[in-house]
């Protein structure tokens, strides 16, 4: 049903129903009808023109993007622009134009850089996007003014690119290496998993022997307080206590020498070997390698629990480029007799990913390394070199080495030297015979490996020794004949 509303006495109807507007000018003024009129025609000379983008979802980097733009009007075009905006929208940047007065596309960017395609009008592709690319975009179009054929209607949308970068980089550190190693007291352990170039950020967890572990987290301290030394970044980590059985420890305290080391009477007493047959006069070899050492591993009876306790943590540190650096660490209490040959994995989870990224180590105490001196034939006045050169197996964490001889000091007067190398410059004779100890060790073990020094005449040394002594004979020779020949003149005169 149709309700129809009765005009009044004073309003009048014309012959199609329509109500006679001029006949009620108390309610409608001419101003208003004007105003009517002009927003009529002015729609009419305008026309209309609307623009949308379609959404993107989140690209991975060195993928395709295509960038369409889609306008309606029913004006002429006058051209299309696509922005790259910057700087929270401070900065617009032109990467590229469309010009439908002369149907023409031109990039903005320079030639080295440009990379944009035009599809069709409107639509731009950008082939191998980078990290660079993520941000906001812009397209506006512009149409011709029907009225004055001179002015240019604009609209513009605007859509948001997402690039995402996979890690490119992951690595499993110990942190606080080279450590040394310590029988008697237990102390914690970290490992830093460390993965760069992820945007977004990553999701970084361990495992132990392939099993995910189960940790608790904590929060590492801030920039201010991590500047305050090394020793108070460690301190903020949470410490774990264990208990020692006294007994162990003084049967253990027992069996060290006076400088702390365990006796080896075998190795700390070396004595040389003649082959039957052979001749003192005959070079020996250089150097000679005695059987490695091992040191026996007495450890306290530590108590553990059941399941030992992680504790995990995990920084996130922005980077230029928009990537991430995340840095995970697991931190417990190291029990060299369980934790030893332990595989500890990090692993990443990206959404950039199909699957995620793994590294792994093998916790490992050092076992016999391998010495190497040069020269292989040292002779009195000789640099000697002794180096580390790897190991019977794969070391992890990174081993910290020292050096010491047996029954003495260093030739530089110290009791020991760190480093994978020991250089005794300008060796003298007396060092003759000489044993030198070296001690791997890391947090989970330690073994001591011994070498003999060989020093071996220097003929050089000993022929200007001879023609020193030579000229000095020579040299007594003259002043006793001149001696004789003027005691001679003395006693002819007198």
């Amino acid at each position: 049903m149709v309700g129809i509303t009765q005009p009044t006495p004073k309003e009048h109807v014309n012959a199609h129903g329509v109500w006679d507007i001029f006949g009620n000018m108390g309610k409608m003024t001419a101003f208003s009808l004007c105003l009517l009129l002009c927003a009529d025609l002015l729609d009419l000379a305008v026309g209309y023109l609307t623009v949308t983008i379609e959404p993107l979802p989140p690209v991975v980097v060195g993928e395709t993007v295509t960038l369409k733009c889609n306008f309606k009007t029913d004006g002429r075009l006058r051209e299309i622009v696509w922005y790259r905006v910057t700087d929270g929208g401070t900065i617009k940047q032109k990467i590229f134009t469309y010009d439908a007065m002369f149907n023409t596309n031109y990039s903005h960017m320079e030639d080295y850089r440009r990379r944009e395609d035009l599809v069709y009008q409107s639509t731009v592709r950008l082939p191998e996007v980078r990290i660079s690319d993520n941000g906001p975009y812009e397209c506006h179009v512009g149409i011709y003014d029907r009225a004055t054929r001179e002015k240019v209607v604009l609209a513009s949308g605007n859509v948001f690119l997402t690039v995402m970068s996979p890690p490119n980089n992951i690595s499993v550190v110990a942190e606080n290496t080279p450590a040394p190693f310590s029988r008697y007291q237990a102390q914690n352990f970290t490992l830093l998993c460390t993965a760069k170039g992820g945007k977004p950020a990553p999701s970084v967890y361990f495992k132990r022997d392939g099993e995910l572990i189960e940790v608790i987290s904590y929060t590492m301290p801030t920039a201010s307080e991590a500047g305050a030394g090394s020793a108070s970044f460690r301190g903020a980590r949470p410490l774990l206590s264990r208990d020692l059985d006294e007994t162990k420890l003084q049967r253990s305290l027992s069996l060290l020498d006076p400088e702390g080391r365990l006796s080896h009477l075998h190795t700390e007493t070396p004595q040389r070997y003649h082959t039957q047959g052979q001749q003192a006069s005959e070079p020996s070899p250089a150097t000679e390698v005695i059987p490695e050492t091992v040191v026996s591993r007495e450890f306290p009876r530590w108590v553990h629990s059941t399941d030992p306790l992680y504790y995990f943590s995990h920084t996130h540190l922005p980077q230029s480029d928009g990537s991430v650096v995340v840095q995970a660490r697991l931190t417990w209490t190291l029990n060299p007799q369980l934790d030893n040959d332990a595989l500890f994995s990090c692993e990443v989870k990206h959404p950039a990913l199909s699957m995620p990224m793994q590294t792994e180590v093998t916790l490992a105490a050092p076992k016999g390394p391998k010495l190497m001196m040069t020269p292989t034939r040292a002779k009195v006045g000789d640099t000697v070199r002794i180096t580390v050169h790897g190991f019977q197996n794969e070391v992890f964490p990174e081993p910290l080495f020292t050096w010491t001889r047996v029954g003495g000091r260093l030739l530089d007067g110290s009791a020991e030297r760190e480093g994978r190398e020991l250089i005794l410059e300008r060796v003298p004779a007396e060092l003759n015979g000489s044993m030198y100890r070296c001690t791997a060790q890391n947090p989970l073990g330690s073994t001591d490996t011994h070498t003999r020094l060989i020093v071996f005449e220097n003929p050089s040394m000993m022929k200007n020794t001879q023609n020193q002594n030579n000229g000095a004979c020579r040299l007594n020779v003259v002043r006793l004949l001149w001696m004789a020949i003027v005691l001679t003149a003395t006693a002819g005169l007198t």
